[in-house]
């Protein structure tokens, strides 16, 4: 997808450092999609430094530029200096992809849930994920719109920009043993119905995407936990497999192109169609 899109603008991803999977695929994207400009921003500000640099190999546009933010996203103060940040390098905020987050790390079954990893797990997904919108769409709305020229249609504005939250097929659907994840994702979507809402007035697009189990190094991890897991998805998934980033991230592109410019207020599934099977 990235190399049958043409983007130009800004963008700022949140979870892409090196080993962050789809937040990392997704910065190196807009750079083969012609974006003029790339925020990497990651706790792991060594990893998202490396992210950068590798997403200036893949660049399009010849004055490319991408630099690395260190960011909590639990953190009011460092969220808003994050996009301060971006705003002082690039002057504007075009795309915004809320990728950071964390995974389902402890597999209890309701009876014993840890209130604690419950907490953290809606702190980082929940909060993190708010925070980011709320700063970002500030900033969006404060700038000038962009516009598309159609060689057919002729010219259409593109809004203020385009906000797309991670979400999951757990935004949907429910799994044993992963309440906390689960809960935490039905958020995500929730928070991009109400930002969609709250930011018409400004020609803000919010949408999330909600792929099942994707090859990431968050994956990884899940299988050394839980070895099973590579049977399950071989079961469940209608392809047998886990998908790729980059079948994950086009759909993210997709949706910050004028492509998606009439999309608005949506969590779109990534999953081959496994959910069509399940049941809430």
């Amino acid at each position: 997808m990235a190399g049958k899109v043409s983007l130009g603008g800004i963008a700022l991803i949140t979870g892409a450092s090196a080993a962050s999977g789809i937040g990392k695929e997704t910065a190196l994207s807009f750079a083969e999609a012609g974006a003029k400009g790339v925020a990497l921003a990651d706790i792991n500000e060594e990893g998202a430094l490396a992210a950068a640099e590798e997403s200036k190999k893949c660049a399009k546009d010849a004055s490319f530029k991408a630099i690395a933010v260190k960011v909590d996203i639990t953190d009011e103060t460092s969220v808003d200096n994050m996009v301060q940040t971006a705003l002082k390098e690039f002057g504007r905020i075009d795309y915004s992809v809320n990728s950071a987050g964390m995974g389902n790390l402890s597999g209890a079954m309701t009876p014993n849930i840890k209130a604690d990893m419950f907490s953290r797990t809606l702190d980082t997904n929940i909060r993190g994920t708010m925070l980011c919108v709320r700063a970002v769409s500030k900033a969006m709305a404060a700038q000038e719109p962009l516009s598309y020229e159609s060689r057919r249609f002729g010219t259409r504005s593109l809004g203020r920009g385009s906000i797309v939250n991670l979400g999951s097929v757990n935004s949907y659907v429910a799994a044993p043993g992963m309440m906390p994840y689960t809960a935490s994702k039905h958020a995500i979507v929730g928070i991009t119905k109400t930002a969609a809402l709250d930011l018409l007035s400004s020609h803000i697009g919010v949408n999330s995407v909600c792929p099942a189990w994707v090859n990431t190094p968050m994956m990884e991890a899940s299988l050394e936990r839980v070895p099973q897991l590579d049977a399950v998805i071989k079961a469940v998934s209608p392809l047998k497999r886990a998908a790729v980033p980059e079948e994950v991230v086009d759909y993210i592109i997709f949706l910050c192109s004028p492509s998606g410019s009439y999309i608005n207020g949506t969590g779109l599934i990534a999953d081959a169609g496994a959910t069509l099977m399940m049941h809430t």
